[in-house]
């Protein structure tokens, strides 16, 4: 069963901060819980098997705002707070105020009985070069992150 959330409405985020949800179709089986308006979600290990395993899909318009420098910026799939290299997805703007379209998918495994809290966070583009300071702050707009359960 998939559920999506969605936040149309343009926000800043900050650099190592969640993007934030406010509008859902959610799951209705318990699997996955989500309060609108925050950008954390707990998935479930309810299973009969070793583990359950989602889908975790992510789709964004992003920019950098007036007043911020022009460099790569980018948003990640993150898992307990840890970023999944693997789902990085980077936008280099030419200038700013100018939107890309970002997507991320991850397979997120969770054991039985336990659970995995995820986000989709504004991380740093930058870590190869230490000469570049990333951008305090992104812009982001028509964010939808679709959480299927697949096994």
């Amino acid at each position: 069963m998939a559920s999506e959330y969605l936040a149309n409405a343009e926000q800043f985020v900050a650099l190592n901060s969640p993007i934030l949800f406010d509008a859902s179709i959610p799951c209705t089986r318990g699997n996955i819980f989500h309060t609108d308006g925050t950008g954390i979600f707990i998935l479930r290990g309810n299973t009969n098997n070793c583990f359950a395993r989602y889908q975790v899909t992510f789709n964004a318009n992003i920019a950098i705002p007036t007043g911020g420098a022009v460099t790569a910026i980018a948003v990640a799939i993150s898992e307990n707070g840890e970023t999944r290299p693997t789902s990085t997805a980077i936008y280099t703007p030419t200038v700013v105020e100018t939107e890309g379209n970002v997507t991320s998918t991850a397979i997120i495994t969770v054991p039985k009985g336990c659970c995995f809290n995820i986000a989709i966070r504004y991380v740093d583009a930058t870590v190869e070069d230490a000469t570049v300071t990333p951008t305090p702050v992104i812009e982001v707009q028509n964010a939808n992150l679709v959480i299927n359960r697949i096994a």
